[in-house]
């Protein structure tokens, strides 16, 4: 009978250490929930790139898995243009993929590049290390380290390195809209310690689809939302604090636009999270004077069109998001 007594203490014992070990866990390391959430990402990821493969065109070529940061498995980039362009240069679109800055790729986005690659231009999917794996400010060094490279091989693909237009979908539209400001403002360079990859003339546009744009925005929120933002913040920033005097002064990059900035085309569906994102964005660009191509909906837009619905070649409006971003690159071209 002690026997039995004694291992039930022990077994009650190791259940309580164990359960307060995942507690803790848990809450002193993001990687559950933001596991969680890449299992999320990816389902809603598979849905949205099985749609959109039959809308590819033939005759672009790929070249896949270009080193750009060798310290990171991540730290590569794909190129497409069209199959006739290898002896002319093209404008050249550098795209960041999203994923809420803990998951997502570069092959996220590779049927869209395709598309958009048949149109006329290079296109160069960048990749970057998410989180948390790497905090902020690593996908904006990243990034801009890429460029340099891209600048680099512009004798073995067709860039137009003069012609270099950043974009970018949900959290990569934050990534290319604060790369972008490091390399058209001085002053923020040096803040967010950064040498900008790319001369500020080459950088003759800015696309921006559903992004994480000002940080004033995010607040805490409630339910999955709430549990969300609070994953991202501890991952990407080590805080779940989005006033955090870094993440408002830097991060927030709706604070920071400067009259310097390149054209800006963006979108963002009636139904979006973020929409309120562009909307604050779109106000501080035209308040400092950049010109700025906005496609916005109707509060009572039907079918409602969420995150990322411009990827949704099937609709009405995500064939009218690719057009009027294709309208906007052609008016960028020297």
């Amino acid at each position: 009978m002690r026997g039995l007594l004694k291992f039930i203490r022990r077994s009650i014992a190791t259940i309580v250490t164990l359960a307060a070990a995942v507690f803790v866990f848990h809450f002193v390391s993001p990687w559950p929930s933001a596991l969680f959430f890449r299992g999320v990402f990816y389902l809603f990821t598979v849905q949205i790139t099985s749609a959109i493969e039959k809308h590819v065109p033939s005759g672009v070529v790929s070249f896949t898995d270009q080193i750009y940061d060798p310290t990171s498995s991540r730290g590569k980039f794909d190129v497409y243009f069209p199959a006739d362009a290898l002896r002319r240069k093209l404008p050249t679109i550098v795209w960041i993929h999203g994923g809420g800055f803990i998951s997502g790729s570069r092959k996220d986005v590779a049927s869209y590049a395709k598309i958009l690659a048949s149109n006329g231009y290079a296109v160069v999917t960048v990749g970057y290390t998410i989180a948390p794996e790497q905090r902020y400010p690593g996908p904006v060094y990243q990034v801009n380290a890429a460029l340099a490279e891209i600048v680099k091989m512009s004798n073995k693909f067709p860039f137009d390195v003069s012609q270099i237009v950043l974009a970018g979908d949900s959290a990569g539209a934050q990534i290319a809209a604060q790369t972008a400001l490091v390399i058209s403002d001085q002053t923020y360079a040096r803040e967010v310690g950064i040498e900008p990859g790319l001369l500020r003339g080459h950088l003759i546009g800015l696309i921006l689809h559903c992004g994480v744009l000002d940080a004033k925005l995010l607040g805490r929120g409630d339910g999955l939302i709430g549990f969300f933002l609070r994953t991202v913040g501890r991952s990407y920033f080590g805080t779940e604090d989005f006033s955090d005097p870094v993440v408002a002064k830097q991060f927030s990059v709706a604070d920071r636009v400067t009259g310097a900035l390149p054209p800006v085309f963006i979108s963002a569906g009636n139904r979006d999270p973020l929409l309120l994102h562009s909307l604050s964005m779109v106000r501080a660009l035209e308040s400092v004077g950049v010109r700025t191509e906005k496609l916005f909906y109707p509060e009572d837009q039907a079918p409602p069109l969420d995150h990322e619905y411009q990827f949704n070649l099937d609709t009405a409006a995500g064939k009218l998001a690719l057009s009027r971003t294709l309208e906007f690159l052609q008016t960028l071209k020297k």
